[in-house]
């Protein structure tokens, strides 16, 4: 997708014929060429291509008739399809020689006041807003799964570990939420992505405007855009929307690698059984089930981080306008939001159909002495500065070591006997080693204990709602679009 000067003089004829020809040739023309990497933005090429010629034809730069025969090109080229494109450059060139191929010399006005500086990024806009929505639909849906399955397991006790350490008990259900909150975030990033992605460049032409009356806003709106790109300059040259994009993506695959490396690690202790449609087995043990999708899913988070560390450093220190370098962006972006959508939907449907070992996780979720913290909450609830409490009861943990102790609770009991009788009771101290006493007794806002997780689920449900809704608006609006532009060309071919 190459800079190409913007014909102000002659509307598209012979000058700019001369000048495609003299670099028609040469050694490095398969070098330049984009062509074999630019069916992704075919259909938006063409989108692009129609927006501008009807603007033109309204502006009176090109008379109506001229509009038509290159408006009923365009459709002949869209049916025929992208294999079916003459050899060029890029899908850009090689759409315009197939227009001129099919109405003659005339086919070149619908190059005038435009450069393929402006084209280009019109048309990786137009493309990746649709990806973009497509991977918000896709981690919305996730999201619903995971929220399916902490309600259904809202109540089921688990450990819960830092440093990989039993650390305090609380539910699977708590566990899913915290998943489905970055998710959630996730969405907004992509939505993020989407808003700044979704602005006009077209009208910028090569960098510096254009001396034609064009109507910058008008193909905006015909092409769906919510605004223009202010600065001609900034137009042509900017790819910070894809940077923001292939960034946003890359975070996805970062909370979903995160939720993979649970899952792979509660798996191997027995808390988890994936379904057979999520696992595969050994080809020389046949006892094994393996986690291999979402091993999988870890390193697609490989990819994505690639993908933003190699379009960074094709930025790094470009000149101002455009450069040849922006030929290579577009295919981090388009790379990495394939590799993660799909990574998303095996994620998640991972997570859907896997079963928890309720029994086994319930057994556990006590491990470690995993309740101390519940103590020392106690004796600080009771009046005990909690520095103090969390000494103390560090000083059973230490005991536990004891041969003489079968568990940690036991020796958590004498030292809280001995001790602390003066602050708390023996039953509050059974409760507060009991797990389930003990995730129930943690109703705060965010919380473990099973109201707080209902209030939880419920906002997370109106949330996801409400991304759902401003899904189905965006892509209404863009398909409102879709169908103005092809009014509009109705009415000249």
């Amino acid at each position: 997708m190459s800079e190409e000067p913007t014909d102000d003089t002659n509307g598209g004829k012979s000058g700019d014929v001369v000048r495609r020809d003299r670099f028609s040739g040469g050694p490095a023309r398969g070098f330049l060429s984009s062509l074999a990497a630019d069916e992704r933005i075919f259909a938006a090429d063409l989108a692009v291509d129609r927006a501008h010629v009807v603007m033109l034809a309204e502006q009176g730069i090109v008379d109506a008739d001229d509009a038509g025969a290159i408006l009923a090109a365009l459709d002949e080229i869209e049916d025929a399809g992208y294999g079916a494109l003459p050899d060029g450059e890029d899908v850009h060139a090689a759409i315009e020689t197939a227009v001129i191929e099919r109405v003659g010399p005339e086919g070149g006005r619908m190059h005038t006041a435009r450069s393929r500086n402006d084209e280009v990024a019109a048309c990786i806009r137009y493309r990746l807003r649709e990806d973009l929505l497509d991977a918000v639909e896709t981690v919305v849906g996730a999201r619903e799964q995971l929220l399916d399955a902490a309600d259904e397991y809202a109540e089921t006790l688990m450990p819960g570990f830092t440093h990989l350490q039993y650390a305090q008990p609380t539910t699977v259900g708590h566990y899913l939420l915290s998943y489905e909150r970055a998710l959630a975030r996730d969405t907004e990033r992509l939505f993020g992505a989407y808003a700044r992605t979704n602005r006009s460049p077209l009208g910028g032409a090569a960098f510096a405007g254009t001396p034609f009356s064009i109507d910058r806003e008008r193909t905006a709106e015909l092409l769906g855009f919510d605004a223009v790109m202010e600065n001609s300059m900034d137009a042509a040259s900017a790819r910070d929307f894809l940077l923001e994009a292939t960034t946003a993506v890359a975070n996805l695959a970062t909370t979903l690698s995160g939720l993979s490396e649970d899952i792979v690690i509660f798996a191997n202790d027995g808390y988890v059984d994936l379904s057979d449609d999520y696992s595969s087995t050994s080809s020389i043990m046949p006892q094994k089930k393996n986690p291999d999708t979402l091993e999988l899913v870890r390193a697609r988070a490989g990819d994505a981080h690639s993908a933003v560390s190699g379009l960074l450093t094709t930025l790094k220190g470009l000149p101002r306008a455009y450069n040849r370098d922006l030929q290579r962006a577009g295919q981090y972006g388009w790379e990495s939001v394939d590799a993660v959508i799909e990574a998303t939907e095996v994620a998640a449907g991972a997570v859907a159909t896997a079963t928890w070992n309720e029994d086994l996780l319930a057994e556990e979720a006590g491990a470690g002495f995993s309740t101390a913290t519940g103590v020392a909450d106690l004796l600080a609830m009771a009046g005990l500065p909690f520095r103090t409490a969390h000494e103390l009861v560090a000083v059973a943990a230490e005991r536990s070591a004891d041969p003489d102790y079968e568990t940690l609770d036991a020796a958590a009991r004498e030292v809280l006997d001995e001790s602390l009788s003066a602050y708390v009771d023996r039953e509050a101290v059974e409760d507060a080693l009991d797990p389930a006493a003990s995730v129930a007794s943690r109703d705060s806002a965010g919380g473990p204990a099973p109201d707080a997780v209902a209030d939880q689920l419920d906002a997370a449900r109106a949330a996801l709602a409400a991304d759902r809704e401003r899904l189905v608006d965006e892509r209404n609006a863009l398909t409102d679009a879709e169908k103005r532009l092809r009014e509009e060309v109705a009415s000249y071919v």
